[in-house]
């Protein structure tokens, strides 16, 4: 689904005494975030003028947050992005844009459920699908995804045997 924001963490806690915050990322790498103009922290926007990634989070330092006590008043906040504002590469996309998408069996263009839920694990990405027959814990990878199609609202998935419950 086409997005205006993009919500892409949370703000876990204070760093240094200088209003540094670290932003935990869900869903999108550290390092792009970095390169971001504005934050929205709870749909208000907020200017970067620095951020660098440590040990996979990003700390970040937003303009007028000057103090130790201004950084920690953020604590617990989400955080999210203009989609307008970052290019990804061709394929890609953010966990949030596939959300909600209709996945469809790409042989018999049958619909197979909703994309629920995108798990993260460290080889690769889950899709959870549900709402159809069955639920399906679909791998983000090439041999199992045809095509994304985000405009359109649709995720086609090569159905194998033992992928839910589907027979083939």
């Amino acid at each position: 689904m086409e997005l205006e924001f993009i919500t892409i963490g949370t703000i876990v806690n204070t760093h240094g005494i200088r209003g540094e915050v670290k932003l935990l990322p869900q869903g999108v790498e550290p390092e792009l975030l970095a390169e971001c103009g504005t934050l929205y922290i709870n749909g208000k926007p907020a200017a970067l003028t620095a951020g660098r990634v440590h040990k996979g989070c990003l700390l970040a330092k937003l303009e007028g947050v000057d103090t130790m006590d201004a950084a920690l008043a953020l604590k617990g906040k989400t955080a999210a992005i203009r989609r307008a504002d970052v290019v990804l590469p061709e394929g890609e996309y953010f966990d949030g844009e596939l959300v909600g998408l209709t996945a469809r069996d790409a042989e018999t263009g049958e619909e197979i459920g909703k994309v629920a839920e995108v798990l993260t694990y460290p080889a690769h990405k889950i899709y959870a699908v549900r709402g159809g027959k069955d639920e399906y814990l679909i791998p983000a990878v090439p041999a199992f995804i045809a095509a994304i199609d985000v405009p359109g609202g649709t995720l086609d998935v090569h159905m194998m045997e033992g992928l839910g419950t589907h027979e083939n």
